[in-house]
């Protein structure tokens, strides 16, 4: 895929990254220098000023030469697209671009880095063009069956492939369905990447070049919340692709958030609060939009607009039920053994617990009352193991052929 011009975009990116990360330590280290020259609650002495203002200029400068060293270094590697020749993206490659647009990817958007990733649907890594050429170019036949996969946080559509299974190919085979893969940078607002794909799925359901039996969706983990944010969008826009919309699974999705995420923010809280590692807060800050919209599972704007997204706070959310008219099913894993109550309600699968997988909440009215029948519980699996366990694969197949 990536050309001349994508691998000198690529180390662009990776320039500007570094340069902003050293000119936010620079800012981190004189802020805690500050912190220990001025003690919290003490009188400043003119000899402290002194030292304050000597230091501040050695920092400024060092902003300064990063920032020239930065911006030469980016430009010269603007250039590389002429002398760079073709290669391959590697499957690493693909993985830590994910992985950074997962912790950064709103920074990376806003600054309009090379290595932020657009949102596309894909096919074996390669992007569909949504035309009837497009979808020629990809698939050598082609059915009305849709079966959209949906990856979860900090990962790509190549990462359904674990461990010599990739349960969108099985279930083509299977139950003879077209697969199509939605790559996307997991690290902007869930709302934002919902409306996205609304829009997508609608234009992808007016170019699709045969008569449209069904459209499938199967979402693991954050992914989840992105198709669910997109149905409500696409409901709310009276959209077309939403009558073809006939199931929906969910792998390990954070349905009423992650309890790792809360963490953080907690974390964020009592940092703030103590006067010397105050200055450190900053760092446990450095993590994006989409992650942060994982401590109680936002869905759509109104959810984490006008709000400090790093502020203590209760659960904001509004609350969106499934809708009636799709069956939805959802599979949560739990580390522990069956024979283990207690780890799947607190442990879960070491990320998403598996009540908050399953829909369930103590506030009945927030409850999203997934049919009985429609949920399973994987035991002695964690959160990557669904996208490769034998069980869990037989039961969405199971699901989607019923």
């Amino acid at each position: 895929m990536p050309n001349k011009k994508n691998a000198s975009s690529y180390l662009q990116g990776i320039t500007r990254v570094i340069m902003d990360t050293t000119i936010g330590i620079t800012d981190l280290v004189e802020t805690m220098h500050k912190r220990v020259v001025h003690p919290p609650l003490l009188p400043s002495t003119p000899i402290q000023h002194l030292i304050t203002n000597i230091a501040g200029i050695s920092y400024k400068n060092i902003r300064w030469s990063t920032k020239l060293i930065g911006g030469s270094l980016d430009k010269a590697l603007g250039q590389l697209h002429a002398v760079l020749g073709e290669t391959k993206t590697t499957i690493e490659k693909e993985a830590i671009r994910s992985a950074l647009n997962g912790v950064v990817g709103d920074y990376l958007e806003e600054n309009e880095n090379p290595l932020k990733i657009t949102m596309q649907f894909r096919y074996l890594s390669k992007a569909i063009t949504l035309n009837h050429e497009g979808f020629n170019a990809i698939y050598p036949t082609i059915n009305g069956k849709i079966l959209l996969m949906v990856h979860g946080a900090c990962m790509n559509d190549l990462q359904w492939m674990r461990k010599e299974h990739n349960h969108g190919e099985a279930l083509a085979k299977d139950l003879g369905k077209t697969p199509i893969y939605l790559h996307y940078n997991s690290g902007r607002h869930i709302s934002s990447n919902g409306k996205m794909l609304n829009d997508l799925l609608e234009n992808l359901v007016l170019t699709w070049p045969v008569p449209i039996e069904e459209l499938v969706i199967v979402s693991h983990s954050m992914g989840g919340l992105v198709s669910r944010s997109a149905l409500h969008y696409g409901i709310q826009e009276q959209n077309t692709w939403k009558k073809y919309l006939k199931k929906i699974v969910f792998l390990g999705t954070p349905h009423h958030g992650a309890p790792l995420e809360r963490t953080g923010n907690y974390l964020d809280v009592i940092l703030e609060s103590i006067p010397y590692a105050k200055p450190f807060a900053r760092l446990g800050k450095v993590r994006s939009a989409g992650i942060t919209d994982l401590r109680y599972g936002n869905l759509i704007d109104e959810d984490w607009q006008d709000k400090d997204r790093f502020e203590l706070q209760k659960d904001p959310r509004q609350h969106i039920r499934l809708p009636k008219f799709i069956e939805c099913y959802s599979i949560a894993a739990v580390i522990g053994k069956a024979t283990e109550p207690i780890s799947h309600r607190i442990v879960g699968d070491s990320l998403v617990d598996a009540r908050s997988a399953l829909g369930q909440h103590k506030n009945p009215s927030k409850d999203l009352a997934f049919k009985k029948k429609n949920t399973w519980i994987a035991f002695e699996s964690n959160h990557l193991d669904l996208l490769n366990n034998p069980n869990v694969y037989a039961k969405i197949k199971a699901w989607l052929i019923s």
